[in-house]
Formats: C-alpha cells, sequence, structure tokens
C-alpha cells in the first residue's frame, strides 16, 4: 500500500468513525405493558390523560430508554365495537424522530396477528398525519368531536373539542364475517 493510500485509509477511517459517533443508534421494538403504557402517556402526552383501559400496548426505545408508547383499545364509536375493529387511543412520545410512524406500524402489525382486521385512530387538525400516512393508514375524512356532558349528565370537558380526522387501516375483508370457523 502507497503512502497516500494508508494516509487516506487513516482519513477516512476518522471520518467513518466521526460519522458513527454521532448517528443515533436505531430505535427498536420493546415490550410494554398497559401500566407502562400509561405512566408514559401521563408524562410525554400533549393535550390527554391515560385512557381508562387499553387492549395492548407497544413501545419504542433507543439505547435502553424509552421514546414512545402506542395502546389500542375497543374502539370508543359503538358502532365500530364489532369485534373485529381496534382503536388506537393513544400514541405518546419524546418527539424522536420516526417514533410515531414506527409505533403505528407495529401496533397494527400486533392487532392484525391478534386478529383484529381494521384498526382507527384519530388526529386534531393541528397534527398534519404524515406519521400515519407513513405506515400506511389512511384518513376517512371528519368525525368526531363536541362535548361529552349532556344536561342528563354534566361533565367538565378536559379534552380538545374540535373535530377530528378519523385514519383507518385494514387488512381485505374475508368471507367470514368475522367469525372463527371451527
Amino acid at each position: 500500500m502507497s503512502a497516500l493510500h494508508a494516509a487516506l485509509a487513516v482519513c477516512f477511517a476518522d471520518v467513518a468513525a466521526d460519522v458513527d459517533a454521532r448517528a443515533p443508534s436505531p430505535l427498536v421494538l420493546v415490550p410494554c405493558t398497559l401500566t407502562r403504557a400509561f405512566e408514559y402517556v401521563r408524562a410525554h402526552h400533549r393535550h390527554h390523560k391515560p385512557p381508562t383501559s387499553g387492549l395492548f400496548a407497544v413501545a419504542v426505545a433507543r439505547d435502553g430508554a424509552l421514546c414512545g408508547v402506542a395502546i389500542a383499545g375497543r374502539p370508543v364509536a359503538r358502532m365500530l365495537d364489532d369485534g373485529a375493529t381496534v382503536e388506537i387511543t393513544r400514541v405518546a412520545t419524546d418527539g424522536t424522530r420516526n417514533a410515531c410512524s414506527m409505533l403505528y406500524g407495529a401496533i397494527w402489525r400486533a392487532a392484525r396477528a391478534l386478529g383484529y382486521r381494521r384498526a382507527v385512530t384519530y388526529t386534531l387538525p393541528s397534527e398534519g398525519g404524515a406519521s400515519l400516512r407513513a405506515s400506511g393508514w389512511v384518513c376517512r375524512g371528519r368525525a368526531g368531536g363536541g362535548s361529552w356532558s349532556r344536561d342528563a349528565r354534566p361533565r367538565i370537558d378536559q379534552h380538545p373539542t374540535e373535530i377530528k380526522a378519523r385514519w383507518e387501516v385494514s387488512i381485505a375483508p374475508a368471507n367470514d364475517n368475522h367469525t372463527a370457523k371451527e
């Protein structure tokens, strides 16, 4: 090896080491209990408390530190609660790049593995939905909004009451009417 090649190898080795040192380690999916996910939402969600219940949760981490969680539950809208649909009730991150997209993709894969055929979630108008689009979800239009308070059962709204965007992802419909064949 010539002196020039040796000098270039040393120079590029230093550059490569410098780039590797600055590059963040990859995000990884990690197991997450509902209790831990609720705690994370309580600490990091911008405008909601944790849901009152859930079916399962997924999480992402970097270097052993949790970066975000997603919680799946039964659909709040009773017309969607058909036994084959799951609602992603909360996604919260610490702002780590690509964490939301990874969470939406992972929670849909987990739901499919459990037999769910469709997933829905809702975003505020101020939330663009880039992470949802990146993980294959489709915006189905406006939905929800308003107050849960009624004359017969007054409530204090502690959540955004504006109209939301409903997002959905699903697998091709089967001819089994969502029931298992024996």
